[in-house]
């Protein structure tokens, strides 16, 4: 089957996308194992794999890189107690165990899993939801204990894909979510904790997972939402801020579960993520002229196929994620 992807007209000024050449660029990252900075980001490597997939996968690649190769990774990573590490000999964390059941299920990896015999999905599961703080709702990241609504939207994440969402207590994980919400309409990482663009894609995931998002003034939040996009196009974390690429992801995935996304100037941020491509290399950066990395890359992709950009996968803005490989029970 032909990889050939047309080159779909971008608005004037900026330059098209050319997704041969981003799939390129996100295919050779690997290569660059004599550069320093690919051994400075070793305790980023689970996550870096999940946002080169979902980058392929958004270009229609999903097969650009080595499944086995992949999966071999992965599993050489989950660490007896049932999570995932960032690398082999590092120690387990939630945020890198979500990454890694996300590429099991983009990878179709449960078979080879299960061939391990330590518990397969059921010990992932027990892993997660042992992290979870019963009385308040919240969940740490690790054993040490930090807590963060980044840690719990995870773990609904990776629960609701591994299907066992039964192991927690999900009203009193909702409540915590409802407790982070400021009168400004967004959420903030703690209750009384500042709003942040992040922050609300973290708590309003985690409430459409959970089916709660009738807990939202919708109107409220879509309004601050809306509210982060600057004169240039692109999207900004919180007021006063610079746009970045990834904020037009925490953003926009917001605006679209609450059916408010059409409230921002869509063309004029579709120029803004296509002007901080490298046209020569391949890759997208946080901004224009800024150097490239796959975290953005993935986000500016996934920006794009919120906004209908031509050519590219769905992505489901609850789990950053093709809607393709989703379960059907979620989908």
């Amino acid at each position: 089957m032909s990889h050939t992807m047309k080159v779909v007209p971008s608005p004037s000024g900026v330059p098209p996308l050319d997704a041969d050449l981003h799939a390129r660029y996100v295919r050779t990252l690997d290569d660059r194992k004599d550069e320093h900075e690919y051994w400075l980001t070793e305790h980023l490597r689970m996550s870096g794999i999940y946002w080169a997939l979902v980058a392929l996968h958004m270009l229609r690649r999903p097969d650009e890189l080595p499944r086995d190769k992949l999966l071999d990774f992965v599993l050489s990573c989950w660490q007896p107690n049932g999570g995932f590490s960032a690398a082999p000999d590092h120690d387990a964390h939630l945020l890198f165990t979500v990454s890694a059941v996300q590429i099991l299920v983009m990878l179709d990896g449960w078979r080879e899993l299960d061939a391990m015999e330590k518990g397969g999905k059921t010990a992932i599961a027990q892993y997660i939801a042992n992290l979870q703080n019963r009385a308040s709702g919240t969940f740490a990241g690790d054993e040490w204990g930090e807590t963060d609504t980044r840690f719990l939207y995870g773990a609904l994440n990776a629960l609701s894909l591994l299907g066992h969402m039964h192991l927690i207590d999900l009203d009193q994980a909702v409540q915590h979510v409802k407790a982070c919400q400021n009168i400004d309409g967004a959420f903030g990482t703690t209750p009384g904790a500042e709003s942040h663009s992040g922050q609300v894609f973290t708590c309003v995931g985690a409430l459409a997972i959970a089916d709660r998002l009738d807990l939202i003034d919708v109107d409220k939040l879509g309004a601050w939402l809306s509210e982060r996009q600057l004169p240039n196009g692109g999207l900004n974390g919180r007021p006063e801020k610079l746009e970045d690429v990834c904020y037009g992801w925490w953003v926009m995935s917001s605006m679209a579960m609450i059916k408010r996304l059409h409230w921002i100037d869509r063309d004029k941020m579709v120029s803004f993520i296509l002007s901080c491509q490298d046209p020569e290399g391949g890759g997208f950066a946080d901004r224009p002229e800024d150097m490239v990395d796959v975290f953005h890359t993935c986000f500016a992709l996934t920006g794009l196929s919120l906004l209908g950009f031509e050519g590219l996968e769905q992505v489901d803005p609850r789990y950053c994620m093709p809607m393709t490989v989703l379960p059907q029970t979620i989908r």
